[in-house]
């Protein structure tokens, strides 16, 4: 017999997250789809997404990339989106030969260019690399957006457009960072890729 404290448990934890996800809808939804416009602008210009977070944002960083060069719903051809937070070789010779805060600085003076936007995922918006990404971004006249929560720290301040959740707890978070994520990926898909759905073939 599970123990009716857990279940009741459960349910709280899942009706924390539909809760707050129908407030991001009605708070942000109108910044939702403009940043989504801006990243299909800037691909309509030739320019690719360049996408960065540390641990569990990584993942999702990962994830919008993979949803990108691979697909959300329908067969179509790749678009362009690179996850900052996957080449391990590069990660460490810079984390080794200069810090931490420069690994995904450096990757973005050299692969980005001024069509390019770069998404920075963050539950608590104080990574210094992340601010440094920021920073390299400006440099190269790159549009930076940023899904943040807990307040959203320095980073809300830098970034040319900031999504702040209004959640401390980083799950919670997390939960509507790939909401969003999904979001922007289903609107920039059928933008390019107009038509009917077509099932996947992977999970």
């Amino acid at each position: 017999m599970i123990d009716e404290n857990i279940v009741a448990r459960v349910k709280d934890e899942l009706l924390q997250g539909a809760q707050l996800k129908i407030q991001v809808a009605e708070q942000f939804g109108d910044e939702i789809a403009r940043t989504a416009q801006i990243m299909i602008d800037a691909m309509q210009r030739g320019g690719k997404l360049l996408l960065c977070g540390n641990g569990g944002s990584a993942s999702d960083a990962q994830h919008f990339a993979a949803e990108m060069v691979g697909r959300l719903k329908r067969d179509r051809a790749p678009l362009p989106a690179i996850a900052l937070t996957t080449d391990t070789a590069i990660l460490t010779a810079v984390g080794n030969d200069y810090s931490f805060d420069q690994v995904f600085s450096r990757q973005i003076r050299a692969l980005g260019q001024p069509n390019d936007v770069l998404i920075v995922l963050s539950t608590s918006g104080q990574s210094p690399n992340l601010l440094h990404a920021i920073a390299a971004a400006k440099e190269k006249k790159i549009t930076t957006i940023a899904l943040l929560g807990k307040g959203g720290g320095q980073v809300r301040h830098e970034a040319d457009c900031s999504l702040v959740i209004p959640a401390q707890l980083s799950q919670r978070i997390q939960e509507i960072h790939i909401s969003i994520i999904h979001v922007w990926c289903d609107l920039i898909e059928d933008t390019f890729f107009p038509g009917p759905e077509t099932a996947a073939t992977t999970a």
